[in-house]
């Protein structure tokens, strides 16, 4: 399939894109919305809401900007493809208005801030069909892909320069996935979710994942990523000396070192440190050469992606 020019951009850029952190966690914690299953697109109905979205991510481009990076912008749909919208109280096709929107909404602030030395790339982002923590009943290839295709089609029809499906916990789903968006002529980045041993949640590896998904799909996707993990549950899997670890082209990890069973007790949000995360993310980036975009996930906010960036620009040691 053909890359729009600004994706084209960035697979071909020498230095990683920057993008968002943890947008969820940022609205329920840091501007105190309530996230119903963790659905932050129901902020978009309220002019609060689309306020509190601008000011997140004008923080983050203005860190791209200063630091002369390209930035890739998440669409506000996680939580919302068609296996969601039951628990919504949504039908399919309210679902698919929602994906609309927010593709809207993203090309709109876009406009206002894209540059020859600031391009954007807009990203379409599917999450799990199920919880993004756990891989139990987890969908088979064909029921994956009949499943989140709706929402596939209708980020691609409303004009996004590629999909990404964060925080997936199993292989089955992601071939799923790849298809669907094969299907909808729009290129796909999977993003798996590890466990604090680097496996997924499904008990697999991160090697053993990735390969599953490329043979199934012919190297469907553009590449893939790691997100919802700490740097410390990760960093002895990806130091390994592995042809698999070119397939790696982005990093977004959570601020805490907690579990993901910690992590969803948690009152309060551990948002860890975030200089220690840039100091991370630097040594990340000497791991993984092929490294396209880094942001954060989960208890990360602009401060953490700051650093990472900073990080990044430094002069490295002789």
């Amino acid at each position: 399939m053909t890359l729009t020019p600004r994706l084209n951009a960035l697979i071909r850029s020498e230095q990683p894109y920057l993008t968002d952190g943890g947008f969820e966690t940022s609205m329920l914690f840091h501007e105190g919305f309530d996230l119903p299953h963790f659905a932050a697109f129901t902020i978009m109905g309220k002019a609060a809401g689309l306020a509190a979205m601008d000011r997140y991510f004008t923080r983050f481009v203005e860190i791209a900007a200063k630091h002369k990076r390209g930035y890739v912008l998440d669409t506000n749909t996680w939580r919302a493809g068609a296996a969601w919208a039951p628990a919504l109280g949504l039908s399919t096709t309210e679902m698919k208005s929602v994906n609309a929107d927010a593709v809207s909404w993203a090309r709109s602030f876009r406009l206002r801030w894209e540059s020859r030395t600031l391009p954007i790339v807009i990203n379409g982002i599917v999450g799990p069909a199920g919880d993004g923590y756990i891989a139990t009943d987890a969908l088979s290839a064909g029921a994956a892909q009949d499943t989140h295709a709706p929402q596939i089609h209708a980020l691609a029809g409303a004009g996004v320069d590629m999909i990404s499906a964060l925080t997936i916990t199993n292989a089955p789903e992601a071939v799923g996935i790849v298809r669907a968006a094969a299907a909808a002529h729009i290129p796909v980045v999977i993003s798996f979710t590890l466990e604090t041993d680097g496996r997924l949640p499904s008990g697999q590896t991160l090697a053993d994942a990735i390969m599953e998904v490329d043979e199934a799909t012919r190297k469907g996707p553009l590449y893939y990523m790691i997100n919802c993990a700490h740097p410390d549950h990760f960093s002895d899997v990806v130091s390994e000396d592995a042809a698999w670890l070119a397939r790696i082209g982005g990093v977004r990890a959570n601020a805490s070192r907690l579990s993901h069973a910690e992590l969803d007790a948690c009152e309060t949000l551990d948002d860890g440190n975030p200089e220690e995360f840039g100091h991370q993310h630097a040594e990340l980036a000497r791991l993984l050469p092929s490294l396209k975009v880094v942001g954060g996930c989960c208890g990360t906010d602009h401060r953490h992606v700051g650093c990472v960036a900073d990080h990044l620009n430094a002069p490295k040691a002789a």
